[in-house]
């Protein structure tokens, strides 16, 4: 006997989210569609050479103007200082102008207050900017002499890798782990929800720790207050996924983001510098409203499917040893906490100590008129984790278990070592990164089309808030398709920055737009690299479950987080007010 029974009809989302997955699988690796963004820049190089391709862009030039003496017409004499020292009296040239030479400085310093020797004007005018080629003799040339350099010299890197120096040894110690469990169990069950969402969005600190330590965790805590576990995956996958570029310190993303928006600026404005703490403001009013968005989504959508399931379709299930267990913190690991805790505070305290006490090394503005602090936020994150994850490691016993060593310097080490290990496919997507990057600059192709672009955002006199609220969507799109936010954004700041620079927007603004397009879809997409291993802890409490169940249980989340998010970003640009340390809204070109 057959089953002629029909396989149910799936609907339209289902059908749309086959596609993404089907699509995304056929790309290639990150690394490889660098590779290929770099020799496909090498060849539109040298068809723009060949074509011709030119642009004109803006520019402000400073003219000398001199003062002429009102009784005889002619003009004044300029007094100027060499590079020796040794003052020159100067002619004018043919048009008028004096002759000024990259060597002498005019000294402010006329005749008389009422009549200056001369004035400076600033006049705008337009240069051309032509394509120029990569594949031609010295175009390939450059291309082999610069390969090392564009590397060294990608800002994100170093900055990346330090940064993790300190956070990989607190989750290796077991540090961060520790931490999160602590902040579960002292959790108030009226609001586990809300803390769930806002844990989630905590961890990101610990990059991808919070993937692995937290949902088993949240679904294990659900599960033994009589709630439904995989409700207790959702917020916390939530927090973690969908608001991942929020949070209330600054953590290794944000010198990565501003890392890659600084590249993307001086393909446009080369002196220009974004900082790790531009967004910072806003990603920590972010960090509360996407917690009040989170429980509300829970609360009312997502708890109350799962009420009244049976234990095996996710609904609450009996209590497990292997359950309690999870919850439990050791005495042992309870006094390490201490001790971590004090050398936390005593390494924070010294880092505050150089930017508050005067005249101390960070204390104040630089020459720039910058604070002396603000690049040396990733060193202090390197501080501020190795001291207590080294401390908790030692009293705890970790360090030696993860390294076999009683040595506290070899031990942090091999830990070090094995960080940089974890980091090592970022490092190789880093050079394809930076060669892309590089390559779009030499060429020229990223300020012409910055150029192109900016032209045409300002002739469609869109605001900037309407054209942050378009480029969200695109950030949301393009994360359907490439799960790794550092190869979006390395894709996306050589393109959209100069361009929206263009239109007066700051790369800050261009950046905040991108983290919440990015995180807003983070929890729908399969191509997420942690997305299976959150359907694997699901099918732990609920075997039948699948790509469908995740999905429809998180699509809430990332349409609510989406519309909120977006919406707080629109008012904080129409209020003016800074992102950031550092975190302008708009951006005026250098005088």
């Amino acid at each position: 006997m057959t089953n002629d029974a029909k396989p149910p009809r799936r609907g339209p989302l289902a059908l749309f989210l086959d596609l993404i997955e089907t699509v995304g699988n056929r790309l290639p690796d990150p690394t490889v569609i660098f590779l290929l963004g770099a020799l496909a820049v090498m060849g539109l190089s040298e068809v723009g050479a060949r074509l011709g391709w030119s642009v004109e862009k803006p520019v402000a030039s400073p003219t000398m103007v001199p003062i002429v003496d009102s009784g005889t017409g002619e003009p004044i004499e300029v007094r100027t200082l060499t590079a020796r020292g040794r003052s020159q009296v100067l002619t004018t040239d043919a048009e008028g102008l004096p002759a000024l030479t990259a060597l002498e400085q005019p000294i402010v310093a006329p005749p008389d207050e009422e009549n200056p020797a001369y004035r400076v004007v600033i006049e705008e005018t337009t240069v051309p900017v032509r394509a120029v080629s990569l594949l031609d003799r010295d175009g390939f040339a450059w291309v082999m002499n610069n390969l090392v350099d564009n590397f060294t010299g990608f800002h994100p890197l170093g900055i990346v890798l330090v940064a993790m120096l300190g956070i990989g040894v607190a989750e290796k110690t077991g540090l961060i782990a520790v931490l999160l469990r602590m902040l579960m169990i002292v959790t108030p069950l009226s609001l586990l929800n809300p803390a769930m969402i806002l844990v989630g969005i905590l961890a990101n600190v610990a990059a991808d720790a919070g993937y692995v330590v937290l949902p088993p965790l949240a679904a294990a805590l659900y599960k033994a207050v009589g709630r439904s576990p995989l409700v207790g995956i959702a917020a916390v996958f939530a927090g973690l996924s969908a608001g991942f570029s929020a949070n209330l310190i600054i953590t290794s993303l944000d010198p990565l983001l501003s890392g890659l928006a600084q590249e993307g600026a001086q393909i446009l404005d080369p002196a220009y510098t974004v900082s790790p703490t531009a967004n910072y403001y806003f990603m920590i009013v972010s960090t509360f409203v996407l917690t009040g968005v989170g429980w509300f989504i829970t609360s009312r959508f997502v708890e109350p499917r799962f009420a009244d399931k049976p234990a095996d379709e996710g609904g609450p299930a009996p209590l497990t040893a292997e359950d309690r267990d999870a919850r439990n913190i050791s005495p042992g690991e309870i006094s390490a906490l201490k001790l971590a805790g004090v050398v936390h505070a005593v390494a924070l305290a010294l880092c505050l100590a150089l930017i508050l006490v005067p005249g101390a090394p960070l204390n104040g503005p630089d020459a720039a008129g910058s604070p002396r602090w603000s690049n040396s936020i990733v060193p202090m994150l390197l501080f501020v984790f190795l001291a207590p994850a080294v401390a908790f490691g030692v009293r705890e016993g970790t360090l030696e278990q993860e390294t076999g060593t009683k040595r506290i310097d070899i031990g942090v080490a091999r830990l070090m070592a094995r960080s940089m290990a974890d980091m090592g496919p970022y490092i190789v997507l880093a050079f394809f990164a930076a060669q892309f990057v590089e390559f779009f600059n030499h060429s020229n192709l990223g300020v012409m089309l910055a150029i192109v672009g900016g032209e045409f955002l300002a002739s469609i006199d869109m605001p900037a808030w309407a054209l942050m609220a378009a480029f969200i969507v695109v950030a949301m799109l393009g994360n359907l398709f490439i799960g790794s936010a550092s190869a979006k954004f390395a894709f996306f700041a050589p393109v959209f920055i100069p361009m929206f620079m263009q239109a007066g927007i700051s790369p800050e603004l261009t950046m905040a737009a991108y983290r919440v397009g990015d995180s807003c879809t983070n929890i729908v997409t399969p191509l997420m690299p942690y997305f299976v291993i959150i359907l694997v802890f699901m099918q732990k409490y609920a075997p039948r479950s699948g790509i469908g169940t995740l999905t429809s249980m998180m699509i809430p989340y990332s349409v609510a987080f989406w519309i909120c998010w977006t919406v707080l970003l629109i008012l904080w640009t129409l209020t003016g007010l800074p992102l950031g340390i550092e975190g302008p809204l708009q951006y005026v070109p250098a005088s």
